[in-house]
């Protein structure tokens, strides 16, 4: 019954795996890693096997650590909605209601999250098979590497089902699968390349150590969800969770938000308690005030929990202990937003398609630009928020360390500005992916596509270029490439020699010229979204589908 005969997986299954957007993301996924091999394949016509191989095992390495970020991006996009999408169909009662025992329903919704993506790594196996000629890697390391991505993904899977048994919405349980999934991706990054010397034992614990770790977590996480199918919580009409503010701020463990007090009602305004103003945009009021704390305050207080614990180390190595790595800890408040900021806009009007209230939006006397500012301030107010409480310890560390940052005020005011000028974008791209698009989960798999396009595409053919091809004549065209990515333009901004630890002042970067160039990029991209965006508002068939 749990696989054979499982209704819900085999829904699932011919749901998914016949629909169009399954070949498509397996031939991109293809084309994409096919590419990536071609780039960094040696181009010589003849491959010395006696000399040595450092440069394919690199090749290797890059290969499969690119699979692994990709895996783990994907997998809580294929298993965050599952049981939550029950909920948003109005379909969780009649499930619950059903013949089906728990852990029916929860194997049949993991197998069918996660198929379709598993389908997708190990169709890319003929692909790295083509690096093995160039030795320096076995076939043993492969399989092994292979083996614990599929693991990782099985482990992936399941928090992103739990959180979805755990939030009535998917994009509550998407951001908070990305933040719980995060540290997990780092540690493994980590023990994958620390250990790249040590072949035998690299191998020996990614085949014999941390499957079985990783199956355990995996099956503690499903045992919790099925007993909380077996036992749901209090649900209302037409299954909404049922949930008491003030009783929830009684029972909560760790953080409590306040909505009464600054900071937290920059983020978590407390409920109008008298009329609005003449002038005021309801759009945003209901935004900011209803429609975000309609399920409580878990998912926000679980957010930033999660991602000050992580700040932490983070914060006393890159900013204190090696400040010359202080582009890094940048990296990281860049890689927080790209997690938060589409999931509060890219359902800013696909919610309202859903809801099937987009129409009555349009004819009332609201403007355009009235609609559009409300949706995407309300968005950008709470991601961007939630992005300084980790931008603190930068002033922190200029305040303790004005000996050695206080050369470098401009650089610590440009990481701010690009800070700033990426969360913008960040909204404002999910918004146009809301507008163009039917589906809020569609929405939200689409702008992360588009910043991982934009922002880590560039990325990684720096490192191609820099570690593996040896290509130092294609540097510049990279580099020009990377303009539209702020990952790349935090470490574009000049330091000081105090933070560069004795550097020659000779050899320091001094060029503002690329931190100019993004800034104008994404002024002028900004500009242009927000037009389109407005486009498709004005042209009512555009958002409507007439």
């Amino acid at each position: 019954m749990l696989i054979t005969e499982n209704p819900v997986m085999q829904r699932e299954l011919l749901t998914n795996l016949r629909a169009n957007r399954a070949f498509v993301l397996m031939l991109v996924y293809q084309l994409a890693l096919a590419f990536v091999l071609l780039v960094a394949y040696p181009s010589g016509q003849r491959v010395d096997l006696s000399t040595d191989s450092s440069a394919a095992r690199q090749l290797v390495d890059f290969f499969f650590l690119g699979q692994y970020v990709l895996a783990s991006l994907m997998a809580p996009t294929f298993a965050a909605g599952a049981i939550s999408g029950e909920k948003e169909r109005k379909t969780y009662e009649m499930l619950l209601a059903s013949p089906l025992r728990p852990w029916a329903i929860v194997i049949g919704k993991m197998v069918a999250s996660l198929t379709h993506l598993a389908v997708l790594i190990v169709s890319s196996l003929p692909i790295i098979m083509l690096a093995l000629p160039l030795g320096g890697v076995s076939v043993y390391e492969v399989l092994a590497a292979y083996l614990w991505l599929l693991i990782s993904i099985i482990l992936f899977g399941s928090i992103g089902l739990a959180c979805s048994c755990g939030f009535r919405r998917t994009a509550s349980s998407l951001v908070v699968s990305y933040l719980v999934i995060l540290p997990l991706v780092i540690a493994g990054a980590l023990f994958w390349r620390g250990l790249e010397s040590s072949g035998n034992l690299r191998l020996q614990i990614a085949s014999l150590v941390l499957p079985p770790i990783y199956l355990s977590v995996s099956a503690a996480l499903c045992g919790w969800t099925a007993r909380r199918l077996l036992y749901p919580p209090d649900v209302g009409s037409e299954g909404n969770d049922v949930v008491d503010l003030d009783e929830e701020s009684k029972n909560a463990i760790g953080m409590v938000i306040q909505r009464d007090q600054f900071p937290d009602r920059l983020f978590a305004p407390p409920r109008r308690a008298n009329l609005m103003k003449d002038d005021a945009n309801p759009v945003y009021d209901k935004e900011i005030h209803a429609e975000l704390f309609s399920q409580g305050t878990l998912m926000l207080r679980l957010v930033i929990q999660i991602s000050m614990l992580l700040a932490i180390p983070l914060m006393a190595g890159f900013l204190f202990i090696y400040p010359r790595y202080c582009p890094w800890y940048i990296c990281y408040v860049l890689v927080f937003n790209i997690l938060v900021a589409p999931v509060f806009s890219a359902g800013a009007l696909t919610s309202e398609r859903e809801r099937q209230t987009l129409e009555l939006l349009l004819t009332t006397v609201l403007l355009p630009r009235q609609i559009l500012w409300g949706k995407l301030l309300a968005g950008f107010r709470v991601s961007y928020v939630l992005t300084m409480f980790l931008m603190w310890p930068v002033v922190l560390a200029f305040i303790l360390g004005i000996q050695m940052y206080g050369t470098n005020w401009a650089a610590i005011v440009a990481f701010f500005l690009i800070v700033l000028a990426a969360a913008i974008f960040n909204s404002v791209s999910a918004l146009l992916c809301s507008a163009v698009c039917r589906k809020t989960s569609v929405a939200m798999l689409a702008s992360y596509s588009l910043l991982i396009l934009l922002y880590f595409l560039p990325v990684a053919a720096w490192y191609i270029a820099t570690n593996i091809t040896d290509a130092p004549e294609v540097l510049a065209t990279i580099k020009q490439l990377g303009i539209p990515s702020p990952l790349m333009t935090s470490f574009w901004v000049p330091l000081d020699v105090n933070i560069l630890e004795g550097s020659n002042p000779e050899e320091l970067n001094t060029d503002w010229r690329p931190v100019l160039a993004y800034f104008a990029f994404t002024l002028a991209a900004v500009g242009a979204m927000f037009a389109v965006v407005a486009a498709f508002l004005r042209n009512r068939w555009g958002m409507t589908g007439r």
